[in-house]
C-alpha cells in the first residue's frame, strides 16, 4: 500500500502537467491567470483575517479556498482549450455529450450519412436530445428523421433536436453543455430509465454503422469539471 500511494500521487502529478501543458499551447497566459485567482482570493481573505483580529485563521482558510478557486479556474480553461482544438472534428459533439453529468445517458450515433453526418442522442430528464453534426441540410433532415422515430417509439416524451455549429439557429460546441444541462426537466428520475430500456429494447437501426473517429488531438482528455 505505501509503494502504491506515491504511484498515484505521481500519475496524478503527471495528468495536471500534461494538462497545463496541453492548454498553455493554446491559452498562454493560463498560469498568469490562475495564479492570480488563487493569490487573489488569498489576499481578500487575509485582509479580512486581519481587519477582524485573526489574519492566521483566515490566512489558512484563505490559502485553501484560493487553491480551490486556482483549481475551478485552471479547469474551466483547459476544458475551453481542449473545445477550441476540437470544434469542427467529425466526433467533437459526442465528447462534450459523453462528459455530462450523471442522470443521462448517451448512446452515439443513432443515424448516420455516407457523407459521416451523425445524430447522437442524450435521454436526460428533459426528455430525448437529438444532437446532429455535418452538414446543415442533411443533418437537418437526418434530425427531422430520427425525431419522427423518437416520437413514436416514446409517445409523449419531449423530444429536443440540436445542430452543432456557429450559423444563426446553432449552438456551438463550447455552449453544448451548458444549453443541454438548461434544458426544461419534463421526466422524472424513474422515466429516464423506463424511456432509455423502451428505446434499447427497440434497437438502433445504425448501431453497428461506424463511429466517426475521436477528435481529440493527441494526448488530450476532457477535464472533469466541479460537480455541483
Amino acid at each position: 500500500m505505501a509503494s502504491k500511494e506515491p504511484s498515484e500521487k505521481s500519475g496524478r502529478l503527471k495528468q495536471i502537467r500534461l494538462a497545463y501543458q496541453q492548454t498553455k499551447k493554446a491559452d498562454p497566459w493560463v498560469g498568469l491567470i490562475v495564479a492570480a485567482w488563487g493569490l487573489g482570493v488569498f489576499a481578500v481573505l487575509l485582509a479580512i483575517g486581519f481587519w477582524w483580529g485573526h489574519p492566521i485563521y483566515l490566512g489558512i482558510f484563505g490559502a485553501l479556498v484560493g487553491l480551490l478557486a486556482a483549481a475551478f479556474i485552471f479547469g474551466r480553461r483547459a476544458e475551453k482549450s481542449v473545445l477550441g482544438q476540437m470544434e469542427g472534428q467529425p466526433g467533437a459533439a459526442l465528447a462534450v455529450m459523453q462528459s455530462l453529468k450523471r442522470g443521462w445517458v448517451v448512446t452515439p450515433t443513432v443515424a448516420i450519412t455516407r457523407n459521416q453526418d451523425v445524430v447522437h442522442r442524450a435521454v436526460g430528464r428533459p426528455g430525448i436530445i437529438l444532437v446532429g453534426e455535418g452538414q446543415t441540410g442533411r443533418v437537418t433532415r437526418l434530425l427531422a428523421d430520427e425525431k419522427k422515430r423518437m416520437s413514436r417509439l416514446a409517445a409523449n416524451t419531449t423530444v429536443h433536436t440540436i445542430i452543432v455549429g456557429n450559423d444563426e439557429g446553432q449552438v456551438p460546441l463550447l455552449k453544448l453543455q451548458r444549453h443541454i444541462m438548461k434544458l426544461t426537466p419534463t421526466l422524472a428520475k424513474p422515466e429516464v430509465a423506463q424511456v432509455n430500456d423502451r428505446l434499447r429494447a427497440v434497437g438502433d437501426l445504425m448501431k453497428n454503422m461506424p463511429v466517426p473517429k475521436g477528435p481529440m488531438p493527441k494526448g488530450a482528455r476532457m477535464p472533469r469539471g466541479p460537480r455541483g
